[in-house]
């Protein structure tokens, strides 16, 4: 775990590894549940016999469930320790390259990006490649921006 005390500890860590996250499993009733919470039900997720006999042979988590997972994975392998806001502002460059089976173990690989000044505080982006556990390719990878303001 990294912790940050100050805006100019981020400012000094811009381009450089942070560290990994454990693994998490992907359960089926996390994406029944996620499933559930975004209308979202396609077979592919939530219907297992049919998913046995589909394209992966189990059912797979949502893209989105994987994404959501950002804030969570990322706090076991950062933390930002100084009085203040810390805001989502957005995404750059998501793609899913992998598709997770349930049952999967994934962990979040995170990186500091690029560091800019903004009004109050800093703009950083994090930039995280959730991977899979025994596959080749990442689930997810993404560029989350967030907002570090100053208390």
């Amino acid at each position: 775990m990294r912790t940050f005390t100050s805006l100019d500890e981020v400012s000094a860590a811009a381009g450089s590894d942070i560290g990994t996250s454990d693994w998490f499993e992907i359960t089926q009733d996390r994406v029944n549940g996620f499933a559930d919470a975004t209308e979202d039900h396609q077979w592919i997720h939530v219907d297992a016999e049919r998913a046995a006999e589909g394209p992966f042979g189990t059912t797979i988590a949502h893209g989105y469930l994987t994404l959501s997972l950002l804030p969570f994975l990322g706090s076991k392998v950062v933390t930002f320790d100084f009085p203040g806001p810390k805001l989502n502002y957005g995404l750059n460059k998501v793609r899913f390259p992998q598709f997770v089976k349930v049952g999967a173990r994934v962990r979040d690989h995170l990186a500091i990006g690029e560091v800019t000044e903004a009004s109050h505080g800093l703009q950083v982006a994090m930039k995280h490649t959730i991977e899979i556990d025994g596959e080749d390719k990442p689930a997810c990878v993404a560029e989350n921006l967030i907002l570090l303001l100053q208390g």
